[in-house]
């Protein structure tokens, strides 16, 4: 008989209110699972699957000369929580300003980056015709928003991860150094650096300026003192840094493990691709408690298996800019990753790809693939290449799978080592809705053909 007749729509909106009475975040900080390392946890036990949309300007304003307008948080972490999302990186930008040109956007813009972490109460003039910066003395406005966007971010269920040093700008954007604080014309320091030859200023972000590196741990002491208690806390060292930068990233992860061990609450520090030119060997080999690797290994179209030597966020910043695909994102989490997006949201910082091109691409597939995670039992799930011939799967053998068709009708999925009987569950990743088919027995390899007229699938196997 034709399994479409025999099968029984369900709607998975029914999960929503069992997603959010397991995720609160009173449980805890997040920890790197011992039981399954590709995956934070807490303690509850559970799995904490990540998933969401980050943007330039979540944190720092970012404002265009002819314009006063700024980001509105609240109706941001509303547009997380409508998309379900539970995960952000809150980004900090090093200085000044961004000159989208750079970045090939449609309507380049020079942005102004208001808020920095020091006062400009010294002497003297700095480069841009303001007061100088004094690296000791910090901004209480600065960290007063920290605070607020970390608090009000955590009462929402979501994640955040500070992000504490931009190394992209300081690197690509032409006169960059000179917009930014650690510059020795732009503070009252006393920072000794020949600025004749390296007019990037990237060697801040390196060992071997004693001095630079102590108002860096300075600074880093400010953040943890700041949203060190609350539970919802990650830490980044710096986006996309330059390759040198690796003793340097290295070091802080170990300095900010250091500071958060002696307060007594410790919190996941990650650290992210280095470009141009980074590798993604030299994040594994990181003491980073979690990753965002670069496309090597081909992320983008067929991501590799996640072994559990670090929880992966795989982040379509280090792989596109502003790209991905619906694809991607169900890959990804098949494969024992946290898939997290890039987004332009209002195309206030960056114009590529504004409007509702990511809405069902990424923003849609990532909350919908977090309800899916919170539904099976993934903290004993692990990704498997052989199990079902579509190559996507997570199983707990003899118990429960869940695999992907990324493309086709059909996949077998390999039960000849498991007992009993298992029902069968199709979800559409379009919308979400369910359908259940026959059950089919253990002990066979069991051909599934999918009910949904899209070009791709994802179908649940549980023992009964």
């Amino acid at each position: 008989m034709n399994q479409k007749s025999l099968i029984k729509p369900v709607l998975i909106i029914a999960l929503v209110p069992v997603l959010f009475a397991c995720e609160q975040n009173n449980r805890g900080p997040l920890r790197v699972s011992k039981i399954n390392p590709r995956y934070f946890t807490d303690n509850s036990g559970k799995a904490i699957y990540l998933t969401g949309s980050h943007t330039w300007n979540n944190f720092v304003d970012m404002i265009p000369e002819e314009e006063s307008t700024v980001f509105y948080y609240d109706e941001y972490i509303k547009f997380l929580t409508a998309h379900n999302h539970n995960f952000i990186r809150l980004w900090a930008w090093d200085i000044h300003t961004w000159d989208t040109k750079r970045n090939q956007s449609r309507d380049s813009l020079l942005l102004q980056v208001n808020l920095k972490p020091w006062l400009r109460t010294g002497s003297g003039v700095a480069l841009d015709g303001k007061p100088k910066y004094d690296l000791t003395k910090f901004n209480p406005d600065y960290f007063s928003r920290l605070k607020e966007r970390v608090q009000a971010a955590g009462e929402a269920n979501i994640y955040v991860s500070v992000m504490l040093f931009e190394g992209w700008g300081t690197q690509f954007l032409t006169g960059a150094f000179n917009d930014h604080p650690f510059h020795p014309e732009n503070n009252i320091n006393g920072i000794d650096m020949d600025t004749s030859h390296d007019s990037l200023g990237v060697k801040i972000y390196e060992l071997g300026n004693d001095k630079i590196t102590e108002l860096q741990e300075l600074y880093v002491n400010k953040v943890i003192e700041t949203v060190g208690g609350f539970d919802n806390v990650l830490y980044e060292i710096s986006n996309e840094n330059h390759p040198e930068s690796t003793e340097w990233q290295y070091h802080m992860i170990n300095y900010v493990k250091k500071v958060e061990n002696e307060s007594g609450k410790v919190h996941p520090v990650g650290m992210t691709f280095q470009h141009k030119g980074g590798q993604n060997q030299t994040l594994f080999d990181s003491p980073a408690d979690w990753i965002s690797q670069g496309r090597e290994g081909n992320y983008q179209n067929n991501p590799p298996a996640s072994n559990g030597q670090k929880v992966i966020l795989t982040d379509t910043d280090h792989m596109w800019g502003i790209g991905g695909y619906r694809q991607w994102v169900w890959k990804s989490f098949l494969r024992g990753m946290n898939p997290i997006f890039m987004d332009p949201y209002k195309g206030r910082v960056l114009n590529k790809g504004k409007g509702d091109r990511w809405e069902q691409e990424m923003r849609v597939s990532m909350g919908l693939s977090r309800k899916i995670a919170y539904k099976i039992d993934l903290i004993n799930m692990v990704p498997s290449t052989t199990i079902a011939t579509s190559g996507y799967c997570l199983a707990a053998e003899g118990k429960e799978y869940l695999v992907y068709i990324p493309e086709g009708k059909e996949t077998n999925v390999d039960l000849t080592s498991s007992k009993g009987s298992f029902e069968v569950t199709w979800i559409d990743p379009l919308s979400g809705n369910t359908w259940a088919g026959d059950p089919i027995p253990g002990g066979n390899a069991n051909k599934l053909v999918s009910p949904f007229e899209t070009a791709d699938a994802l179908v649940h196997v549980k023992i009964k």
